[in-house]
């Protein structure tokens, strides 16, 4: 599943694309994804402009002066410049200017709706901060979620409700960076190891957005480039390797029904 890096990724190539233009018409060719497609999408949007996209941790917002168009990419979900028909299109955004948007979705499991920004939506409320802003995802605020928590420190950091965007792979790196066990109880964390693990939540995600975000399975992003970031992976998938720091074989483990991967001598 794309995580915060592929979002932001996908975000970044939206904004080139889609950023002061005028959607000519909305075409919505498949109206049941994970979730039914809003029929009034069509009639909303259609002569709307469009001003700005933005990210709230894995959603994608697209701003317009008649609301907000809001897509999750669920598993497999990826936007395109085309004209033209593919197997498993979607959904697409004509724009005046010629263009044409598609969303195409193998799995079907990424969903689109809208919202009113005067209004509260339901998928972003109960959203925690984002792990990239300074001023919300700190040391104070991080220690007074953890003490109240005894799942695991993987666990905590990858639930939406403590921070976002922080999915399996860039846990996985985080917390081998910061040198800490993905089974550590969140209450047992110290202050200075939460220090440390904002520290690398933030180093770890600025660097995967730079490299454009992972290649994992079916991500691409808008525009159809791949992410290279799995080029630098220091743990995620590499069951059986030696660690790049002592040398000890990478082990892998289950946490949460997820694939954890961590060197047993570094993550204490």
């Amino acid at each position: 599943m794309p995580e915060l890096p592929e979002v932001e990724t996908v975000v970044k190539g939206l904004q080139k694309q889609l950023v002061n233009q005028r959607i000519k018409r909305v075409e919505v060719i498949t109206p049941q994804l994970r979730f039914p497609v809003p029929p009034s999408l069509k009639r909303i949007f259609t002569a709307s402009h469009i001003h700005d996209i933005t990210r709230r941790a894995k959603y994608i917002l697209i701003h317009t002066d008649k609301g907000i168009l809001l897509n999750h990419l669920g598993m497999t979900g990826t936007w395109r410049e085309d004209v033209s028909e593919k197997k498993h299109d979607h959904f697409k955004l004509y724009l005046e200017s010629g263009k044409c948007l598609v969303y195409n979705d193998p799995r079907r499991f990424g969903y689109i709706d809208y919202f009113d920004p005067k209004q509260s939506c339901h998928w972003l409320e109960h959203l925690g901060p984002e792990p990239l802003d300074k001023k919300s995802f700190n040391k104070d605020y991080l220690l007074s979620r953890l003490k109240t928590s005894r799942s695991p420190i993987k666990t905590f950091i990858m639930n939406q409700k403590n921070v976002v965007g922080v999915g399996n792979i860039y846990a996985s790196e985080a917390l081998f960076m910061a040198n800490i066990n993905p089974l550590r109880p969140s209450d047992k964390i110290k202050k200075q190891e939460a220090e440390a693990l904002i520290d690398s939540i933030q180093k770890v995600l600025r660097r995967a957005i730079k490299k454009g975000g992972s290649t994992i399975r079916d991500f691409k992003s808008a525009g159809g480039s791949q992410g290279y970031f799995q080029m630098e992976f220091k743990v995620y998938g590499r069951e059986g390797l030696p660690c790049s720091f002592c040398g000890r074989p990478i082990k892998q483990l289950k946490i949460g029904q997820r694939s954890s991967f961590y060197c047993s001598k570094c993550q204490k």
